[in-house]
């Protein structure tokens, strides 16, 4: 197995999977953090699937699907993870999945306090808050100090397990989207675990660009997405839950489609996305001919490092993201310091260089423009970016 931090500067070796990807003319896409693409093969195998199951309809999927095809899935799903099948319960994306997890955590009492931080998803800390409306809960907000450090962010959760003996609940973003600060997730699992606090983790980002062990890490309850770094079709995410912790996430609703020891009962019954579920077996096979996680995080991660390392000592340029291997990963954000309005800047960055960037807020570090390469990005668009910041500084 060639090393994969050698092979991430291999521009010939990575063209090649490049050539595998229709790419609309235009701009330099550097936004690869909202979803991934699709290579050729995958979408002319969803398109096969979409006319086979309007073909066979629910003949079809009555008889294989259901019975067959999507329990196959599930285990291709596990291996991905290294956990068993029956840990796993698909979904539409994280979102669904982590909803679903905080809704149903069945172990909160009224007057207990659940956490969330500044770097949380949005839709997260909605369901978290919903926790204090519907269960009488109190929502504790906490902020990372910047620029962070693996000691701050460790040292700024086990302040807050001492400061509110009543926590129960963390959610915990393994990938920030806003800044795409990596989290030390098992140091922090292991100070909550110690506290009696469980963690939900959001795993949007990691999932495909992370190599990670849930047990390792000690996470419990996560939810994941498929169509950011796995390549899959949009609509695909999944949920974990450890076998022995299934008790206590309450089946969605009181759904009644699956049995309650089934985790399936977990989420939301209906009728899914099925042309993109069987084209994940397809999926799966490209990711793990790329070389996995490994591979097209080292990728990420060198493109990443080639703009950070040419523009973070520059004056007028704030880079947000640290460059402890610990903490980082494809995605990372800065900011034009001598600029109050980062999204005048996205667009000047469009207008004058042809490179489409994002900004995010919401993080008490303020806000800033993100920037996500993705795996068909070439080292050339990245030294394009670098000029541009160069210039616009």
């Amino acid at each position: 197995m060639p090393d994969n931090t050698l092979r991430a500067r291999d521009e010939a070796f990575w063209q090649t999977f490049a050539d595998r990807y229709e790419v609309e003319p235009g701009p330099i896409n550097l936004e690869n953090g909202y979803f991934g693409r699709m290579s050729r093969t995958v979408v002319e195998e969803y398109q096969r699937n979409i006319e086979l199951i309007n073909r066979s309809n629910s003949v079809y999927v009555r008889q294989r699907f259901e019975q067959g095809d999507s329990l196959k899935i599930r285990a291709q799903l596990a291996r991905l993870i290294g956990v068993s099948a029956d840990s796993i319960a698909l979904t539409r994306n994280a979102t669904e999945g982590l909803q679903s997890l905080i809704r149903n955590y069945n172990l909160l009492q009224p007057g207990d306090q659940v956490l969330i931080s500044d770097l949380e998803y949005d839709t997260v800390k909605g369901a978290m808050r919903w926790l204090a409306r519907h269960r009488g809960v109190e929502v504790i907000e906490i902020e990372h100090t910047h620029p962070a450090s693996y000691d701050s962010l460790l040292s700024t959760y086990r302040d807050a397990f001492i400061r509110y003996p009543r926590l129960k609940l963390m959610a915990l973003t393994h990938v920030t989207h806003r800044t795409g600060l990596v989290m030390p997730v098992q140091a922090i699992a292991a100070a909550a675990r110690e506290h009696g606090i469980d963690v939900i983790l959001d795993g949007a980002h990691a999932l495909g660009q992370i190599e990670f062990d849930l047990t390792e890490l000690g996470i419990a309850f996560a939810g994941f997405n498929l169509h950011k770094w796995i390549g899959a079709p949009l609509t695909l995410g999944f949920i974990y839950i450890a076998p022995e912790r299934l008790a206590d996430i309450d089946p969605d609703m009181g759904e009644v489609h699956y049995p309650v020891t089934d985790i399936r009962a977990r989420t939301s019954y209906s009728t899914p996305n099925i042309p993109a579920l069987l084209t994940l077996p397809l999926v799966l096979e490209e990711h793990w001919a790329m070389g996995g996680a490994g591979a097209k995080g080292a990728r990420l991660n060198y493109l990443r490092n080639r703009w950070v390392g040419a523009v973070r000592q520059l004056p007028g340029i704030e880079v947000m993201t640290p460059d402890d291997p610990r903490l980082y990963c494809g995605i990372t954000s800065m900011r034009f310091s001598r600029h109050t309005d980062q999204q005048l800047m996205v667009e000047r960055l469009l207008k004058e260089y042809n490179l489409f960037t994002v900004t995010r807020s919401g993080a008490a570090c303020g806000p800033c423009i993100r920037i996500t390469p993705g795996l068909i990005t070439t080292a050339d668009d990245i030294d394009a970016l670098s000029k541009a910041l160069t210039e616009l500084r």
